[in-house]
């Protein structure tokens, strides 16, 4: 059942230890967290991580499951990595963060998270390491700041921005009502569409950089950045690629 509205965030320390002291020449301890979680349809899924590699898979299940591996150098640096899911009337927020807004890059996360495919992943934020997506319908709203994000087969609303990394999408889809909109500051964006869409609207643009499409896009590159777009059937929905410096590429059928 769902706790009450405003109660208070569960502050999950260890469950199960995979570790219960470093190994002579280790120099890391790690334990591991897991929960489930039920969901009501449409219930907002925030996530929020400092180091981490995170891997969020849509399923036909109603629930939400939550591992969580925690990677650090002593024992008494698990309290430093505190991890909380805290499940509301507001929704549901998993948070992996090192205490005080630190970046130590030994203190670090593997996070796999099950959602329903058509979830709402209304804010995915990891300062560091990678984000990989799939089979995903619903809303999906992922910034990275430092590390690539990798999407396999999804759909719905998508946003995705990494910082300094890179996007690669593969085997997916512009849907009906939906939304495709990738953003890269240093790093290429790269695309991969089984099948061309039948209908969309493509806009690619790059400061720094290269577009390649097998779609035929009509270009403006002979001076600044370039630019690409293409109007395929209704104009709807609409992908967009931007990148300040980076290569940016559209691909259809290829492996």
């Amino acid at each position: 059942m769902r706790p009450p509205a405003g109660s208070t965030a569960i502050l999950l320390v260890a469950l199960a230890s995979a570790a219960a002291a470093p190994s002579p020449g280790a120099g890391a301890v790690s334990d591991r967290v897991s929960r489930v979680v039920p969901l009501a349809a449409g219930t907002p899924i925030r996530i929020d991580a400092t180091i981490a590699d995170l891997t969020i898979t849509g399923s036909a299940r109603p629930e939400v499951r939550v591992d969580v591996e925690r990677r650090v150098p002593t024992r008494d640096d698990l309290a430093k990595l505190p991890v909380t899911i805290d499940d509301t009337a507001g929704g549901l927020h998993v948070t992996v963060v090192q205490e005080h807004d630190a970046r130590h890059a030994d203190a670090k996360a593997v996070i796999a998270i099950a959602v329903p495919a058509d979830a709402v992943l209304q804010a995915v934020r990891v300062f560091e390491g990678s984000v990989k997506l799939a089979n995903l319908r619903g809303v999906c709203d992922v910034e990275l700041r430092r590390g690539v994000i990798d999407g396999d087969r999804l759909g719905g609303r998508v946003r995705l921005e990494s910082g300094l990394g890179g996007i690669d999408v593969r085997d997916s889809e512009l849907t009906a009502g939906g939304m495709m909109h990738l953003r890269v500051f240093n790093g290429p964006v790269r695309v991969r569409f089984a099948r061309r869409p039948a209908n969309g609207r493509i806009l690619a643009v790059t400061l720094n950089g290269a577009i390649t499409s097998d779609i035929p896009l009509t270009m403006k590159d002979r001076f600044g950045p370039r630019f690409g777009e293409a109007t395929l059937g209704s104009g709807d929905p609409v992908l967009s690629a931007d990148v300040v410096k980076g290569d940016i590429s559209l691909t259809v059928g290829k492996p």
